[in-house]
């Protein structure tokens, strides 16, 4: 338990995002059942979740902070923002608390600036860097998921405040989600490089380069949000147009995904015959799929586009498949380690 503890990887929040975020297709899909088991489920994930990584903090600070300047790792922590907004979301979904959804938004952005600024400049001052191909990996997407999840929040929010307020926040959603999209663009750049221009091996090839989509994906639905709420506000009515076309470029772009990375998958497990294990990082492969559905199925709302509602209609259940395979495989890793303990 105490090597566990000092070795607990920094993106073990992305558990909680697959979670919640299944759920929230769920809600969506007319699967309320689903929906309410996997909210209580996330509830109890994330608060064991903080209390261990608290715990981590205390027993072992030096590695916890080692962590935050390291290239591979640091990256992970932005999982807890983009977990602490995705429960925030499923409270107000689900539950229809907002005032709790309201104090988990607040805590995710202030989680946002702490983390955004104190790793990426904490990695721009480190003395000794890895190379391109060591250093980068899917895992970078996390900060662009971490960005569009307060995004997500707010846009579900922004009608239960009144006067001057609503519109201070529709601005932040707005500046927040078109940051995002340039936080994409910058790593995407590097990591087509990475694919185009570097040996790929079957062992780099993980999970989490799934969030290449999924970040796509969930910028979708902080776009999709804004237009929702362009009914209320001056603002966002004068740009619809603007964002019913990023929106659907990040859309387009998500979809565009999807095939390759089956088909890169398919490379890593049948060609090159690497062992389909349960690792942490396959949780990274959980959330694009439920966000995939989730975000088709608000675009095709949010612009009046009812065909486009026949791919969530499938693709809810290949979510809830990956997550409950997923799962299985947790178990049995636990009971394993508790065998041979």
């Amino acid at each position: 338990m105490k090597e566990t503890l000092a070795g607990l990887n920094p993106a073990y929040f992305a558990i909680v995002i697959a979670t919640g975020i299944v759920s929230t297709a769920s809600q969506h899909l007319g699967m309320p059942r689903i929906a309410q088991a996997l909210f209580w489920l996330n509830v109890a994930l994330y608060l064991t979740l903080c209390g261990l990584y608290l715990l981590r903090l205390i027993r072992h600070g030096r590695l916890f902070l080692a962590d935050l300047e390291d290239h591979n790792r640091g990256v992970g922590f932005f999982t807890t923002v983009a977990a602490t907004c995705v429960l925030g979301s499923q409270v107000a979904l689900v539950e229809g608390k907002v005032p709790v959804a309201l104090g988990l938004w607040s805590l995710g952005i202030a989680l946002w600036l702490v983390l955004t600024y104190s790793i990426f400049t904490l990695l721009t001052v480190k003395r000794q860097k890895p190379t391109l191909a060591e250093g980068l990996n899917g895992g970078w997407m996390l900060s662009v998921v971490a960005t569009q999840s307060v995004v997500v929040l707010g846009n579900l929010l922004v009608n239960s405040v009144g006067g001057e307020a609503r519109e201070m926040i529709v601005f932040f959603c707005l500046a927040t989600w078109l940051l995002g999209g340039m936080l994409y663009v910058w790593i995407i750049s590097l990591i087509f490089y990475r694919y185009m221009f570097f040996p790929l091996t079957a062992a780099n090839l993980a999970a989490p380069y799934w969030i290449n989509m999924g970040a796509m994906a969930i910028s979708t639905l902080a776009g999709a949000g804004l237009v929702a709420n362009a009914t209320h506000s001056p603002l966002l009515r004068e740009l619809l147009p603007f964002l019913k076309g990023v929106t659907i470029l990040c859309w387009a772009t998500a979809t565009w995904w999807v095939p390759m990375l089956l088909l890169l998958g398919g490379w890593r497990h049948i060609d090159q015959k690497f062992p389909l294990v349960y690792d942490p990082s396959y949780w990274g492969t959980v959330f694009p799929l439920g966000m995939y559905t989730v975000c088709t199925y608000r675009l095709a709302g949010a612009l009046d586009l009812p065909f486009l509602l026949n791919i969530p209609r499938v693709s809810i259940y290949i979510a809830l498949a990956a997550w409950l395979l997923t799962a299985i495989g947790l178990v049995r890793s636990l009971l394993w380690r508790g065998k041979t303990a």
